[in-house]
């Protein structure tokens, strides 16, 4: 988090709306973020100085991304190598900025932060253009399960705030995105550096009838309606106080309520609600998606981190093998047979790569060789994983929550997938 002169307070009554950052190096995510941060006041001018005088003893002009870099060794390599969340406000509403500088914050994140952001801005260099990262970080976001999409062209002043050079842009990689399912929202061109369609309109640019930065976030809804999906209840813990078991987690999507029975899988468990808690809060009637909260139940039950709640008229889906998509980025190969622990929600669990179907370039889609011994850096697969014991998911298009994952090799996660849909039991089981 930025560090300013006082602490950041952010109004409990009004509505925040999450934002992740993404784009190829050097392409002006901290520029931008600390220009929206001291354009909306979030960055006391005090602060600003300070950066300045450390510029100047540097030898160097002064950069919105350097208000960042708050460590002495970023500012000397001129990246960003760390992940931050800042917050600002808008007359509207309360933001959190999550900016991932690569594929590993994402992957992670995928079972944390970033996957539960509700608008993605990715940026594109106008004058470098369209770079294979730039195409890896949207199909990314498409595993995320991201849908509110903005692409940013930035760096409009290198080529002389060029309509041509922005539609040509914005052609190009609509077509890319067409290809994976994604459609973004809107493209807008903007000079993070000099300010231009940040926080207002860019006179510099008339031939842009959109709207600036700020205006966009604005117009952007809150949340997609994740308490409209089916429960999803993955167990984190289970506290015992008193003589009371609270049962506590995050619900994922959907609702439930006081006196609602629940289905614990894969233990087969149920009963009916009894009370929901909430830290520091009265206890309410009901829960809803985004909400941590802890149940206390009618009967008393056996139930563990992993277990997923579910209402029993809408269940996910129990199984030992399902088919998938997988983005790799570990250094060594994924390989068939290979061992690797899958993380799915609050579930882990040994997996083994049954079968490699087909190998897909990240960037440009195409296909590389069918029924592979391997996968590479920062390519593509659809699969068959088989796990040690049944887990719970749901297919992605149904359930983003429950329907991605990732895969952890050599204590770090290497991979992140989509579950496309159960593969058939093997011959004698039954699950």
């Amino acid at each position: 988090m930025i560090a300013t002169d006082a602490p950041v307070h952010q109004d409990s009554g009004t509505e925040t709306l999450k934002i992740v950052m993404v784009g190829h190096v050097d392409h002006g995510k901290s520029t931008l973020v600390g220009r929206i941060l001291h354009e909306t006041g979030f960055i006391p001018e005090s602060k600003i100085n300070h950066v300045k005088k450390v510029c100047d003893d540097q030898g160097k002009g002064f950069e919105f991304a350097f208000l960042l870099d708050a460590l002495e060794e970023e500012r000397d390599q001129g990246i960003t190598i760390d992940v931050s969340q800042m917050f600002f406000k808008t007359k509207k509403r309360n933001y959190v900025i999550i900016d991932a500088p690569g594929h590993k914050e994402f992957l992670k994140n995928m079972i944390s932060g970033a996957s539960n952001a509700d608008v993605a801005f990715l940026l594109i260099d106008a004058e470098e253009g369209i770079q294979e990262q730039t195409q890896r970080h949207a199909y990314l976001l498409s595993l995320l399960g991201i849908k509110q999409i903005a692409i940013v062209v930035n760096k409009m002043d290198l080529v002389g705030y060029s309509e041509n050079v922005f539609n040509s842009t914005r052609e190009v990689y609509s077509k890319y995105l067409r290809t994976i399912g994604v459609t973004a929202r809107t493209f807008i061109p903007i000079s993070a550096y000099h300010g231009e369609n940040v926080s207002s309109k860019s006179s510099k640019m008339p031939w842009y009838q959109g709207q600036s930065i700020l205006e966009i976030l604005d117009n952007f809804a809150a949340h997609d309606d994740r308490s409209l999906l089916p429960f999803r209840f993955p167990v984190q813990d289970v506290y015992k106080f008193d003589k009371r078991r609270i049962i506590a987690g995050r619900v994922e999507t959907g609702r439930v309520a006081v006196g609602d029975e629940v289905l614990f899988l894969p233990s087969g468990k149920s009963t009916r609600v009894k009370t929901i808690e909430k830290w520091n809060s009265e206890a309410p009637t009901a829960a809803e998606a985004g909400q941590s909260v802890g149940f206390t139940m009618e009967e008393q039950i056996f139930v563990e981190r992993g277990d997923i709640g579910c209402l029993p008229k809408e269940r996910p889906m129990i199984s030992d093998r399902f088919q998938a998509n997988i983005f790799w980025m570990g250094n060594k190969h994924l390989e068939k047979g290979g061992k690797y622990i899958l993380k799915l929600a609050t579930q882990e669990i040994e997996c083994v790569v049954e079968s490699i179907l087909k190998v897909i370039n990240s960037s440009t889609l195409e296909e590389i060789s069918k029924n592979a011994a391997s996968v590479a850096k920062n390519e593509v697969a659809e699969m068959i994983l088989s796990t040690k014991k049944p887990i719970v998911f749901d297919t992605f298009d149904e359930v983003p929550e429950t329907g991605r994952f990732v895969l952890v090799h050599e204590h770090d996660v290497r991979g992140g997938g989509i579950i496309l849909k159960r593969a058939e039991p093997i011959l004698g089981m039954n699950i």
